[in-house]
């Protein structure tokens, strides 16, 4: 076997091999955004009643609270960046930090400082290389993530939205994920939490038609909303983690079906230029074959003279 056979050899057995690992991830990937699919919509309930019964006590409070009154002169802001904790899935961490980056320049042109709190270790990766300041990051859970990490996320931005802004607090809560559309089409957003928009939270709950009924609030609507709240934002975070952990395992199947696909093409291509080496050489050693035997032929017929 001549020297550039064995070389495209060699290149065919590592790109199957290749081949064969994205066709098991993408196999897995499909099988966990299925599953990630299901999560989303079984927390939409819970969530849509939840946004709907903050907005029937932020309604039906006689003074303004804190959470839902948006500052005369904001100062400050939090934003939250959803991104996972592995690669492989196309451009799902970039489009994410983009959209964090937007949103924070904006904020910033407004004339509001901004801290940056951070969940998926790609994210972190990216600000710590630029040696840009994390308020607060969170790994380890974005392929599968639950409840008690959305707990655990939104205590410490409710505290600081409760702390006045003076004293290190922030006015305003924004959030930066990857949002679900399809299996083919996931996109990048950002929206904010709070202070709370009536409007868009009604919006939301799809209540924005609809003849709101009156409560009576027991001990007051302040306190009702005081205990809301924190469940509001808490199911908000849930709901976007769920959401951008279903479209990480879109963008990973779908990056992983396209190296396969690839791949596939690429052993094709060396495949055929195997057998275009592999003939030539064959062609070789029959010209050398047939040269031998004609100069066998002419020192034979030299030799009879």
């Amino acid at each position: 076997m001549g020297a550039q056979l064995r070389v495209y050899k060699r290149r065919i057995k590592s790109v199957t091999a290749t081949k064969k690992i994205t066709k098991a991830m993408e196999m897995i990937a499909a099988s966990r955004v299925v599953k990630a699919q299901r999560k989303v919509t079984a927390s939409m309930p819970y969530a849509t009643e939840l946004t709907r019964a903050v907005t029937a006590v932020a309604t039906g409070a006689n003074d303004k609270h804190p959470l839902t009154t948006e500052a005369e002169a904001p100062t400050r802001a939090a934003v939250l960046l959803l991104s996972s904790d592995r690669g492989l899935a196309g451009a799902f961490n970039s489009n994410a930090i983009k959209a964090a980056e937007k949103l924070t320049k904006k904020l910033q042109d407004e004339g509001k400082e901004v801290d940056t709190y951070i969940v998926g270790r790609r994210g972190i990766a990216h600000y710590n290389f630029r040696e840009r300041k994390i308020a607060g990051q969170w790994t380890g859970f974005t392929d599968a993530p639950s409840y008690a990490d959305a707990k655990t996320i939104a205590a410490p931005l409710i505290e600081a939205i409760e702390t006045d802004s003076a004293e290190g607090g922030v006015d305003e809560l924004h959030i930066v994920y990857t949002e679900f559309i399809s299996m083919m089409t996931q996109e990048a957003t950002g929206s904010r939490l709070l202070p709370l928009s009536l409007e868009q939270v009604a919006e939301e709950a799809g209540t924005t038609d609809q003849a709101r009924p009156l409560y009576d609030f027991e001990p007051s609507a302040e306190d009702v909303l005081d205990a809301l709240l924190p469940r509001y934002v808490e199911s908000r975070i849930y709901n976007a983690l769920l959401q951008s952990a279903a479209s990480k395992h879109a963008a990973t199947r779908r990056a992983m079906k396209s190296a396969t696909d690839n791949a596939g093409d690429l052993i094709n291509a060396l495949t055929r230029s195997a057998n275009a080496a592999r003939q030539a050489e064959i062609t070789q050693e029959i010209s050398e074959i047939v040269g031998g035997s004609s100069a066998l032929a002419d020192a034979s017929a030299g030799s009879d003279k």
